[in-house]
């Protein structure tokens, strides 16, 4: 065979397997297809029904569905939307949707599409505009898995029955009230990870979910009530300083109701005014259960405050085993001078922290308080090993240093190192 021929050959056999190629991949079952095309955002994968006839509805079979508007413009987004919700003939795991503008009239139309689909994951972000009133038909998607709602305004239907299997809830910059967010948390008694991020209209936070293991909360309320034996992480920031007024003849302990349930707590993070709001009632109430798996907290507090001392000692108390504790000096005129300004002086406190090995203090000002603190803390740990300060002060800081240094320590191995 000469030279030519050869070359004809080897050509011809190059052309039948890539026809051979196209054909299993065309041939695959559409919901191989589908998933394939989920690797996608949705508007590439619609544009593959261009290819041929085989790939003209493989796009409707897709199982994750992430929708953005990024630089579309608005109604070119909107009938990529109708169309991919319309068109869609195949069952959606995952439905994302994020977009930066107004989409309120559309909303409602595409809720209502979405929730025939009964997807088991939703995410909507559209953060453009005044916020979006979720529709009740939203709440009767009885699969959902997994929950993500921002920007948006919470009302549950009188016929909501709760979502048996959702395990992660996340809402953020929303607004609701009391009665529909303590329905709606005990409602989804599969619950593991919840996120209560910057929200209007609750006051009474009442947060009951046997399985619930991590929890994130800030934003602006009065009270809360934990009831959450499961818990292992806890984020719990109080954005405004309510009138911290000590309940008369201790009636009302607010670190039992807050954290007394949290038996198995391994990592606690305290922000913001929230240690102020457990200062205001009863502190020296015997918790029900020791917190033996807390090994981590973070705490920011005012120093010079003797009933935030108080209580944040109280819950070093009821953490027998911690090993690190990080903690934030609240800059003096953030809360001005509505405290007593006494700090630690006076109180005979003989704390026992017998495994903490790592210790830090930032925003540390120098003031007498933050001094008598860190003295405390040196000689209430002896196995600790390194203490760490991070110094903001503006005043003269040498005679503050070598008070710190001369601080005695209970244990040999101690490291107290000051950055600026």
């Amino acid at each position: 065979m000469d030279s030519e021929a050869m070359s004809t050959c080897k050509k011809a056999r190059a052309e039948a397997a890539s026809v051979v190629s196209t054909d299993r991949l065309s041939n695959l079952p559409p919901e191989i297809k589908g998933d394939i095309l989920s690797r996608l955002n949705v508007e590439e994968a619609v544009r593959t029904s261009t290819l041929s006839s085989i790939w003209r509805d493989a796009w409707t079979d897709m199982p994750v569905i992430s929708l953005c508007d990024g630089n579309l413009a608005r109604t070119k987004f909107v009938t990529l939307v109708d169309m991919v919700l319309l068109l869609h003939k195949g069952t959606i795991e995952e439905f994302d949707i994020s977009g930066n503008k107004n989409y309120h009239d559309e909303f409602g139309r595409w809720m209502i599409m979405l929730s025939r689909k009964s997807p088991k994951s939703v995410i909507i972000k559209l953060n453009s505009g005044p916020r979006y009133k979720i529709p009740s038909c939203l709440f009767s998607i009885g699969d959902l898995e997994y929950l993500h709602l921002e920007n948006c305004i919470i009302s549950l239907p009188r016929a909501f029955q709760g979502f048996k299997s959702l395990t992660d809830l996340t809402l953020k910059l929303f607004s609701s009230t009391d009665k529909d967010i303590q329905n709606l948390i005990s409602f989804c008694p599969a619950l593991t990870d919840l996120i209560l991020d910057s929200f209007e209209g609750i006051n009474r936070l009442n947060i009951k979910a046997p399985k619930l293991d991590y929890l994130y909360v800030e934003g602006d309320f009065e009270d809360i009530k934990l009831d959450a034996p499961n818990l292992e992480v806890a984020f719990l920031s109080l954005d405004k300083a309510y009138q911290s007024v000590p309940i008369a003849h201790d009636k009302e302990s607010y670190v039992k109701q807050s954290l007394g349930s949290l038996s198995v707590i391994e990592t606690l993070t305290i922000n913001g005014f929230f240690l102020k709001y457990l200062s205001k009632g009863c502190i020296h109430t015997k918790l029900p259960a020791v917190s033996t798996h807390l090994e981590s907290v973070r705490i920011m507090i005012c120093l010079w405050g003797q009933r935030q001392v108080l209580t944040a000692c109280s819950l070093f108390q009821n953490a027998p085993n911690l090993k690190k504790l990080e903690m934030w000096s609240f800059p003096w005129s953030i809360l001005g001078r509505d405290e007593d300004q006494v700090g630690i002086q006076g109180l005979n406190l003989q704390l026992q922290m017998d495994h903490l090995v790592m210790a830090s203090v930032n925003h540390f000002g120098g003031l007498d308080c933050e001094v008598d603190f860190v003295a405390k803390l040196l000689s209430w740990a002896p196995a600790l090993e390194e203490l760490k300060i991070d110094w903001k002060g503006e005043m003269e800081c040498s005679m503050v240093l070598a008070k710190l240094l001369a601080l005695p320590r209970a244990s040999t191995r101690a490291k107290v190192i000051v950055t600026f």
